[in-house]
């Protein structure tokens, strides 16, 4: 955990931290440090499941999205830029007070704090570390940038959800190579805002389809997508999701980024979860982008494996027979 603008701003006295009532902190990452803050009177608001653990194992409150009524609020900037502006927002029509918002050029803080400026005076600002942070009083003028559900299609999504404003094409290619009929208890890990697990739904067999997402705010959506009563809802990490049953078949389009750099072992990781999901004839259906290295790992954990097609860009994968592997 490094030191962060925050707290140099706390020390350097361009921020004043409340002595009493609520203060409130929006999606902070891992790193972030919050020592400045008072524990006992700041909650910490993030939707993301494994984050969102993470900070109460901290020791710290924390919500889900319903963020409180506060004397502080802490935006740190995410990398939708339409997400940060509804985080904003929110922040403003729940503060009375100070709004700081603190973020990477990387993500864009350079060109919303131009954005805010445009709206509102700014009391205070610190550039440090390859970053910005900036404070200004809770104003009413930022009620256009309200949180909206957007349209794909026919589905709701959200700001800064996966694949919010199109269809994701690995999706698409997944939903081409879906069979005719399916076994009775399924799951769709890393459900997202529900595009798959409707149209997995349309297929004849199955009794029960356990859509398993991280990101609540991505769920929520699904809630709206997908109507059918065979659906059940899990506000959970994949990696760690535990089923009172064993599930017959897992459909997945893993996560591959963390931030803007890509990761394939949060892939390896979803696949390792689902072998130990499925019972012993049980098989994973996935889709993954070609060049992520997955065969190795789904050798590992499952008996066989085959390709089943794809486009150019993304490759369908079936394996089958998991082995009982610990890990």
């Amino acid at each position: 955990m490094t030191v962060s603008r925050l707290t140099l701003a706390a020390d350097d006295g361009l921020i004043a931290i409340p002595s009493s009532g609520t203060i409130a902190v929006y999606r902070p990452d891992a790193a972030l440090d919050l020592s400045a803050l008072p524990r006992d009177r700041t909650i910490v608001v993030h939707s993301f499941r494994p984050i969102h653990d993470l900070w109460k194992g901290r020791g710290w409150t924390v919500a889900a999205q319903d963020a409180p009524e506060a004397t502080m609020s802490i935006v740190a900037l995410p990398r939708s830029k339409a997400h940060a502006r509804a985080m904003i927002a929110e922040a403003c029509a729940k503060t009375d007070g100070v709004v700081v918002v603190d973020g990477q050029k990387t993500e864009g803080i350079d060109s919303l704090y131009k954005d805010v400026r445009k709206r509102v005076s700014v009391v205070a600002t610190l550039t440090k570390a390859h970053g910005r942070l900036f404070a200004f009083t809770a104003s009413d003028g930022f009620g256009d940038w309200a949180d909206a559900p957007t349209k794909v299609e026919e589905f709701t999504t959200k700001p800064g959800v996966f694949s919010a404003e199109k269809l994701d094409q690995g999706s698409k290619a997944l939903v081409a190579a879906l069979p005719d009929k399916l076994p009775k208890q399924v799951a769709d890990l890393g459900a997202g805002w529900g595009y798959l697990s409707q149209r997995i739904l349309a297929i004849q067999g199955i009794e029960t389809l356990d859509l398993v997402e991280a990101e609540e705010r991505a769920l929520d959506c699904a809630r709206l997508n997908v109507t059918d009563p065979r659906a059940r809802f899990h506000w959970e990490d994949a990696t760690t999701h535990a089923p009172s049953e064993p599930y017959q078949m897992v459909v997945m389009n893993p996560p591959f980024h963390t931030g803007r750099s890509g990761d394939p072992d949060i892939g390896r990781g979803f696949i390792m979860a689902a072998a130990r999901m499925l019972t012993p004839q049980g098989r994973l259906l996935m889709v993954a982008n070609r060049h992520l290295p997955y065969e190795a790992v789904l050798s590992e954990r499952f008996k066989v494996v085959d390709e089943l097609g794809g486009t150019p860009g993304f490759k369908v994968l079936m394996a089958s027979r998991p082995s009982r592997v610990k890990g």
